[in-house]
């Protein structure tokens, strides 16, 4: 590539120039030659570059496909479909396609067609690649659809369609678009820590490691239980639109693994073991609150008097509907969002720099997402069941922290 000017740029262009074996002598030809290896070597860069925006477009493309055309469990949800009382009707195919996809990954990465840190070195092209596609795709949800609210930003932001199956119901967005913002989340996760064990060799952090070993863990625990995510708040109360697309596009497969974007270029901190395991168990206990919460809900929106972990059910009704009121539910309302906050601590607490904010910002994040999102799910509530919500506020005083708040 020509640099410098005067003096400079005169030496480089007038060195010998050795061309399939043959020494070019002219000042001419080598201007030439150069100029056209300086145009090649920038439209490599360029198309370097341009890959990298493509990529999550790529990538989230071939999940929509394996996604509609994979073998699937066709499985009835909590939603029933407008003006009937048919349940409707989802293809669970998840961890299927997530195997698929990185085991694609792992062969490119092997063969040497796609380098395993290839999202890492284009992080930041994948994300504006990553924020075009939800800008996108959420204009395309939203424009065309019938106004539900006063405000236009308001749709924009939270939504105008409810539920949207496509190719005869082989497709549905909302579970696309977490299982899309999930395997890119573990591509990320991936890509990041091959930057870093390459980097490092035999000196990589085992934190770090760790760190990524616990985020594989939380995408692939996820999806072995994708059924039960039909029963959460996400899948029965949100609409489609920024919040949601733009959310499961951008911010959840790029804004998750910030704990690594921030660190992987950091030595090891050599956090000793203990502390590891001590995160580890942190990571565990908010898993067990988090999932152990849903599955219990989820067995008993299923089968009511179905135990679980050895714990029977206890409820309260008014012949109508009915409110779990015991086991994980009887130790907050949304005792699973502490849950969250954390899995996403331990998780950021392994990388072993506790004094940097950024991957701070992922916790945080939960605290924020949730405290707010616990007052719109009290509301909802208090509005669904009435005086029998009022009874469990009552019974279960707590919001998310036990005997705090």
């Amino acid at each position: 590539m020509w640099r410098g000017s005067g003096s400079d740029l005169h030496l480089i262009i007038s060195e010998d120039l050795e061309f399939f074996g043959f020494t070019l002598e002219c000042p001419a030809l080598i201007i030439v030659f150069r100029t056209i290896y300086f145009i090649f070597i920038q439209i490599h860069v360029s198309m370097e570059r341009i890959m990298g925006v493509l990529a999550p477009v790529v990538i989230m493309t071939a999940v929509f496909i394996l996604n509609a055309y994979l073998p699937a469990r066709q499985v009835a949800g909590y939603i029933t479909k407008p003006g009937t009382s048919e349940k409707m009707k989802y293809r669970i195919n998840g961890i299927l396609v997530f195997f698929v996809v990185v085991a694609t990954w792992f062969l490119l990465g092997r063969t040497g067609i796609v380098p395993y840190d290839y999202l890492y070195n284009y992080r930041w092209y994948g994300l504006a690649g990553a924020c075009i596609l939800g800008l996108i795709f959420t204009l395309v949800l939203v424009l065309p659809r019938r106004a539900v609210r006063t405000s236009f930003a308001a749709d924009l932001f939270l939504g105008r369609v409810e539920n949207l199956q496509v190719l005869n119901g082989r497709v549905d967005i909302k579970m696309w678009l977490y299982l899309a913002g999930a395997i890119m989340l573990e591509l990320n996760v991936l890509s990041f820590t091959s930057w870093h064990l390459i980097q490092y060799g035999d000196a990589a952090s085992p934190g770090i490691i760790l760190s990524a070993v616990l985020l594989t863990y939380f995408v692939t625990e996820y999806l072995l239980f994708e059924e039960v995510h039909l029963y959460t708040y996400d899948l029965f109360a949100e609409r489609i639109g920024f919040k949601l697309g733009w959310g499961c596009i951008v911010f959840y497969p790029y804004f998750y693994p910030i704990a690594l974007w921030s660190t992987v270029e950091l030595p090891d901190p050599h956090t000793p073991l203990w502390l590891l395991l001590i995160f580890t168990f942190i990571f565990f206990s908010g898993w067990i609150l988090a999932r152990g919460a849903n599955m219990q809900k989820f067995f008993f929106k299923r089968d009511p008097q179905r135990p679980f972990l050895g714990i029977m059910p206890e409820s309260i009704g008014d012949g109508n509907k009915r409110l779990l009121v015991n086991g994980f539910w009887g130790i907050s309302r949304h005792v699973n969002y502490l849950g969250e906050i954390l899995m996403a601590s331990g998780i950021i607490l392994c990388t072993g720099y506790p004094g940097l904010i950024w991957p701070w910002l992922y916790p945080l994040y939960y605290v924020l997402l949730l405290f707010t999102r616990q007052h719109d799910d009290d509301r909802r509530c208090a509005a669904k069941y009435g005086e029998l919500w009022a009874k469990y506020k009552k019974r279960v005083p707590w919001r998310i922290i036990p005997h705090i708040w």
